[in-house]
């Protein structure tokens, strides 16, 4: 174990190049992506501690916009400040932009392409399996007692039985972990793990001015970004800018409403864009959703798919482009300003009993969190087709046991043969069956 003086923070150029591997297999939406930040930044890097990852995850979760590119953006500002969370959280972004504006294109000028599908299926199919690797590691990890187990389960039933909102789920949890200190354990930065001490919190105990020094540099950064974020949108909306006043005014009122990630609001966002602005018919809404499914980065990228219909239809495709870029903008500049705002406040209060007590309930019921959207997705990537059964005041996610799809289920045994079985790690897995994936594909028609 090394003595506290010994342990040095990642370098810039380091750090960078997880941030953007993350950022190339961010696939299966925040409980995916969350189980790779984890791998990374926790397990195999050891530059943060369970406890202030899970710390940092239960406050991001409490914050409109997608948690997992926050939780990389927070995770960012603590190593290297704030331009290691711009970093961190425009990896994160950058290649499933990419990727989208791409399809977006493909999509508008020829259609689907069978090879993209195909490919993406292999993966889809692999990372289910990480998201089950990452909930049961969660699990074991931020369910310490009785109560925490007791409400993972009960915010699991709240939002897969009952289909309660997220931010009700969240805020209960928080206010019963505040008004029960003692029933919640959310662990301190200092408990005793395998292996060394996480290096930031043997970095921060050799510097303890280090948080101030950050946070200062955080709430300057923080309001700028709100001013970046604001100043374009008041300039098109001032100026009338037909269409893109349009998109930028409305994904900015999505920005600060998706509490619970992209499908808290993805019911309204179609209804919007369809019926109220008619950027796209709900077909094309579908598509966009497969496509934000099966591609790296946040789900909320469907808004980009959006964005460039939205454009494309107004101009072709220039329009289409810049439209798609203004619809990234304004969905993500609030996420960097919430955070570099709000987390030098959490990293101060690490002390505060009733405090970590919320957050570790938070955490408890994040748990159940990820167990429903590992269910969502599970069920969606095994079968085809998927019914809504209602049962009193319940009401079941079922999968029609007909619509099995074989190759689907052969896929993720071969992921988890691959990663459990024979350790091929992380990409080696992920090739192998985007591989077999694309092959099985193309070869079936």
């Amino acid at each position: 174990m090394p003595a506290r003086g010994e342990a040095r923070l990642p370098s810039f150029g380091e750090a960078l190049r997880v941030w953007l591997k993350i950022g190339l297999l961010s696939f299966g939406g925040p409980a995916g992506q969350i189980a790779m930040l984890h791998r990374e930044v926790v397990d195999r890097h050891r530059w943060v501690s369970d406890a202030r990852f899970l710390h940092a995850l239960s406050f991001c979760n409490l914050l409109p916009g997608p948690e997992a590119q926050q939780l990389a953006t927070y995770l960012g500002w603590l190593l290297h400040g704030v331009r290691g969370g711009i970093a961190a959280g425009a990896l994160f972004v950058l290649p499933g932009m990419a990727v989208m504006l791409g399809l977006s294109i493909l999509y508008a000028t020829l259609g689907n392409v069978p090879v993209v599908s195909a490919l993406f299926f292999g993966l889809k199919c692999a990372v289910l399996v990480l998201v089950v690797e990452a909930l049961l590691r969660v699990a074991r990890r931020a369910l310490k007692t009785n109560p925490a187990w007791a409400l993972a389960a009960a915010a699991f039933v709240a939002l897969y039985a009952f289909g309660l909102p997220f931010p009700l789920v969240v805020l209960t949890a928080a206010l019963i972990g505040y008004f029960a200190p003692g029933a919640f354990k959310g662990g301190s930065h200092g408990d005793a793990q395998d292996g060394p001490p996480a290096v930031l919190d043997v970095v921060l105990a050799a510097d303890p001015g280090r948080p101030a020094r950050l946070a200062a540099q955080a709430w300057r950064a923080g309001w700028i970004g709100v001013g970046l974020w604001l100043l374009p949108v008041a300039v098109l909306v001032a100026t009338r800018g037909g269409v893109l006043a349009d998109v930028a005014w409305f994904f900015s009122k999505m920005a600060v409403v998706t509490v619970g990630g992209a499908y808290a609001v993805l019911a309204y966002v179609a209804q919007e864009a369809v019926q109220g602005y008619g950027w796209l018919t709900p077909d094309q809404m579908l598509v966009g959703l497969g496509l934000a499914e099966t591609t790296p980065g946040p789900l909320i990228l469907v808004l980009q798919f959006v964005g460039f219909l939205a454009g494309y239809g107004q101009g072709g495709l220039f329009w289409g482009i810049l439209a798609s870029v203004l619809t990234v903008w304004v969905t993500f500049a609030p996420c960097f300003a919430f955070i570099f705002l709000g987390a030098p406040y959490v990293e101060r209060l690490h002390s505060n009993r009733e405090l970590t007590s919320a957050l570790a309930a938070v955490t408890a019921a994040v748990v159940g969190v990820i167990a429903n959207l590992a269910l969502w997705f599970g069920l969606r990537v095994i079968f085809a087709e998927v019914r809504r059964v209602e049962l009193g005041p319940m009401a079941l996610d079922m999968p029609v046991l007909g619509s099995l799809d074989p190759l689907a289920l052969a896929l993720a045994v071969l992921a988890a043969v691959c990663l459990f079985h024979f350790k091929l790690g992380l990409l080696r897995t992920l090739g192998v069956t985007a591989a077999v994936g694309l092959v099985a594909k193309l070869a079936l028609g």
